[in-house]
């Protein structure tokens, strides 16, 4: 991963520089948590480098590309990781780290404009239209980005600059890692035609053996395939889909307003159980974690989910809607064990719980709103006030009695 400051001639225009109609950017950080793991660990620049769990059922969160290259890569189980690559360090990772990195990087964004649509820690699509007057041209906003990104995070990033937001997406990819692409309108074609048909979004491996068996094995096959076949062969909506995709079409806007649909957390544990109070108490700690996520991000949640899966791999969940929006682990856990007590397990060994909150609302928005003195309204009270605890001391400074364990007094 290059860490050399970065210089606009580095930037690799290969379908020309005309950015006159071009004004939507995709920006990706290149190996987001390993790249924030090494600015603190510089003598692994260079080198194999995996963040993920460290135990029996881990998986890979992130891998440098000296790891990829190997053939890792992100969601593979960290025993196969070990496999491919053997010689690589593993680090466990420090998700407090990549939140606040994150944070950094989306006030650069939003610095440029308030055209920002996040679509994770790592990565946005933004619309500069608004910025050309005061900045310059969506090439020269790009770069200026990359260089922000750089000097103010110690991290890098990739770019795609283009008339939507379909064609930004493949161009940053495909300039990953460090990397600018600009693919002008009149380049759109030049740019697709070659890829191979998974680039198209909506096709999955489902999809692209079907097409496979179709003889349609790039975007031009596609493009090139009467929209009534298509049509026939995938149905209307998906045919329709990827015919428009294979010419370059997006009509999709950037969003700045997006409101997670749900949010939710669950684990693995190391080893399966039926202890229901080693189950309890895992369910606690992920309904304190998911009410935090609302209260951060102003939500509220009107419908839970309790999710389960058995050792032999078995997945149930259960859901309850509720009579308000909460947004606290108090209301949050007494919903889910009602959930989880109604099930009666009798002795079946569970290897993975969660929780999550659907039906999401701005807290503004909330459709039922509470007086003062209300015991919901005391519990939402004491658990911003624990945010605000935890914002300064640092995660688990203060936590419901039952997580505490005789580890935390040593």
């Amino acid at each position: 991963m290059s860490r050399q400051p970065i210089e606009k001639d580095r930037a690799r225009l290969t379908f020309g520089t005309d950015d006159s109609a071009t004004p939507i950017l995709h920006i990706d950080m290149d190996a987001f948590y390993a790249s924030v793991e090494l600015i603190e660990r510089p003598e692994l620049r260079g080198k194999p480098v995996i963040i993920g769990g460290q135990g029996g059922r881990g998986v890979v969160l992130s891998a440098t590309y000296e790891a990829r290259a190997f053939g890792v890569h992100a969601a593979m189980p960290m025993g196969t990781a070990r496999r491919l690559a053997p010689q690589a360090i593993i680090i466990s990772p420090s998700h407090h780290k990549y939140a606040e990195v994150s944070k950094g990087v989306m006030e650069i964004f939003r610095d440029i404009t308030p055209e920002v649509e996040p679509l994770s820690l790592d990565e946005a699509f933004l619309d500069v239209s608004g910025a050309i007057r005061r900045l310059g041209s969506p090439l020269h906003i790009a770069t200026l980005i990359r260089e922000r990104v750089f000097a103010e995070q110690q991290i890098t990033c990739s770019v795609g600059v283009a008339a939507n937001k379909f064609v930004a997406k493949l161009a940053s990819t495909a300039i990953k890692p460090d990397g600018l692409l600009l693919v002008p309108p009149d380049r759109i074609i030049d740019f697709l035609h070659p890829l191979p048909v998974s680039a198209l979004w909506g096709v999955g491996p489902k999809t692209e053996e079907q097409l496979q068996r179709l003889g349609l094995r790039t975007v031009r096959d596609i493009a090139n395939t009467p929209l009534e076949t298509l049509r026939r062969a995938l149905g209307d909506s998906l045919g329709t889909h990827l015919s428009e995709l294979a010419w370059g079409r997006d009509e999709r806007e950037v969003v700045p307003e997006h409101i997670e649909k749900t949010i939710g957390q669950e684990t693995t544990f190391s080893y399966d159980t039926d202890d229901p109070e080693v189950l309890l108490r895992h369910l606690l700690e992920l309904s304190e974690n998911v009410a935090r996520r609302l209260r951060k991000y102003g939500l509220q949640g009107g419908t839970v989910v309790l999710k389960l899966r058995f050792s032999d791999f078995k997945t149930v969940t259960r859901s309850k809607k509720l009579p308000a929006p909460i947004d606290t682990g108090h209301e949050l856990y007494a919903a889910i064990k009602s959930l989880y007590e109604a099930m009666r397990l009798q002795r079946v060994r569970v290897r993975l719980v969660g929780v999550r909150v659907e039906g999401l609302i701005a807290l503004e928005d909330a459709w039922a709103q509470l007086e003062l003195g209300q015991p919901e309204l005391r519990w939402r009270e004491a658990e911003r006030a624990i945010d605000r605890a935890t914002h300064r001391f640092g995660k688990g400074a203060v936590k419901p009695a039952r997580l505490v364990s005789a580890d935390d007094n040593e």
